[in-house]
Parts: structure tokens; sequence; C-alpha cells
């Protein structure tokens, strides 16, 4: 029920993903709004659930006051051993709020934490935490370091990931107060850490692993986002005008289309919320059937590759 383009794009988006990558899922909202669309997709489970949790509502009052919301009853099927996994493109502070009061943390999680899939020039980095805690301190930042391996390792296939401070400077005096005083814990961490980096270094694939508080790790991520979308509506825009930037772009057509398919965020659907005990996908709120399909996907694979047993060994060590 969340989410922009809710609920007719994120059950197309259902349907799609459990056509494609054979799982059973289940949509969980309002019977009146879900079950005329679910007519045309008879492959997907239907639970009902009264409430919906708004953009604007409190998240914590609304998980709380919501008993019966879409989020609460997903994070009950995983906490019931009824579902895998869960994803949701609505209120993102509530998805984590019902996953922390259902599900739980992580024994010795003190926050957990919500990265982001960055590309970057040698592939793909991992970049957290991207807003699920604006007010960070030392120990959090450690821990996401510690569960931003685990998931680089299970999800990305990095057998020793690089870990990196995102600061304003390489140096080991440069960053505010917080970033300094993790800076020496993370080189005792046994991590494989290689001290700070800039923002454009993160581009350029200096780690595999980027840490970051997460009202700096929100403000960057978004920024990203929209220069991405600028870049792509610009060329959209500017191209046409001409006769010999039209027949430009039709060369460079496929070349481009290649180009915002790595960098699209609807290729990478959703983030897992780690240091949540079980799997709950964050998919952004724009999340079109595409995008939904995706989310899915790494709530499948984030199951597949045993990411939250992975992180309680991590956390325990």
């Amino acid at each position: 029920m969340g989410g922009d383009n809710a609920p007719a794009e994120v059950v197309a988006g259902a349907a799609l993903a459990a056509s494609e990558y054979g799982c059973e899922v289940v949509v969980v909202g309002q019977e009146a709004a879900l079950k005329p669309l679910l007519a045309a997709h008879p492959g997907l489970h239907f639970q009902p659930a009264s409430e919906v949790i708004a953009m604007d509502d409190h998240p914590a009052q609304a998980v709380r006051q919501k008993k019966d919301s879409s989020m609460s009853v997903c994070a009950r099927l995983c906490a019931n051993g009824e579902a895998a996994g869960w994803c949701s493109a609505g209120n993102s502070g509530a998805i984590l709020a019902a996953a922390i009061f259902v599900q739980g943390r992580v024994k010795g999680v003190e926050r957990p934490a919500l990265g982001s899939i960055v590309p970057s020039s040698e592939g793909f980095i991992y970049f957290l935490d991207v807003g699920a805690s604006v007010d960070s301190r030392p120990e959090f930042l450690i821990q996401q370091a510690q569960m931003g391996t685990v998931f680089a390792q299970r999800m990305l296939g990095r057998e020793r990931p690089r870990v990196a401070l995102l600061s304003n400077g390489e140096e080991a005096s440069k960053g505010n107060a917080l970033i300094r005083e993790v800076y020496p814990r993370l080189q005792q961490s046994g991590l494989n850490f290689v001290g700070n980096v800039e923002g454009k270094d993160m581009l350029a694939g200096k780690a595999d692993v980027v840490v970051a508080d997460g009202f700096v790790g929100n403000v960057a991520i978004k920024m990203m986002e929209a220069a991405a979308d600028f870049l792509f509506r610009t060329l959209r825009d500017e191209l046409p005008k001409s006769l010999l930037g039209l027949l430009g772009g039709l060369l460079i057509r496929g070349r481009v289309q290649q180009i915002r398919s790595r960098i699209d965020w609807r290729e990478f659907g959703g983030a897992p919320l780690l240091g949540i005990d079980g799997v709950a996908v964050v998919a952004h709120g724009r999340s079109d059937a595409r995008a939904v399909k995706n989310a899915i996907r790494v709530a499948k694979e984030a199951v597949e590759q045993d990411l939250v047993g992975k992180i309680k060994e991590a956390v325990a060590e």
C-alpha cells in the first residue's frame, strides 16, 4: 500500500517477481483496493490488512497505533515464519519501526542501518547508512562497517571488502569529531580498513564499503540520484533540438541505454535493513513495477545468502 505508485505498480511488480524468480509472493493490504488488481494475477497470494501507514505519519507512533497496517502485518508474517522476507516502498521510517518492534534487532546491534548499492568505475560499492539513523555515535558506524562487510561478501561477492569512511579529506586528521573518533577504532577492528575517502573517491571505486552517518549518507545518495536523473533528462531534452544532435542521439542511443541501466536505481530495487533479525527491504518511494520486482529479488537473495545469519556471526565476533 506504500509508495507513490501504489498499489497498481506494486501488484504488477509482485507479479513480475513471482513469474521471473519462481518465488511465492504475498501481497498485503486493503482488500477493496487490491482484489480488483489481483484478479489479473492469479499466481499471487493475498493477505488482508485493514490499515495503512501514510507517508506523513510519525513512524513509531503509527506502527504502535496501527497494529493492522500492511507493514505490521508483513513484519508479523516474517516473525512468525510464514514468510521469508518483506518489502515496502512506503514510509521508510515506519518500515524501520515495524521491523524493529515486530522482528527485533540482531543481538548486539545498537542501531540498524540502511545501505545502498552505488555504481563505480570498478563495478559497485555498498554505501551506508543512507538514512536509518540521522544521529550517529561511533559504535553505530563501527557496527555498520561490520555489517556492510558481510553484505559485500555475501551479496557482492567480495572476498575481503575494503572499508572506508566518508570524510572531507583522505588524511586521518580530517573529518568532524565523529569521523576522527571512528578512524582509529576501525584501524583496530580487524576489518580491511583503507582509511578516509572523499565523495569523488566513492565513484572511483577506491573501496567496497563506504560508511557515513545517516544524515550525510542520505543527503549524498539523494544528490547522486538527482545528478543522474538530471544528466539523462538534459540529454533527452537537448539532443533533439538540432538535426546533428538528433542524428548523434540515434547513433549513441544503445550505449546510453546501457549506461542508464547500470546506474538506474530501479535496477537495484531496494536495500535490506541491516541489523534486523529478519529480512526487511526498503524500496524507493517512487518505485514502479520494475523497481518493485527488483526489490523482491533483493529480499530473495538476502534469504538465500543467509545475510542475517552472517551478520549475527560478525556482530558476535
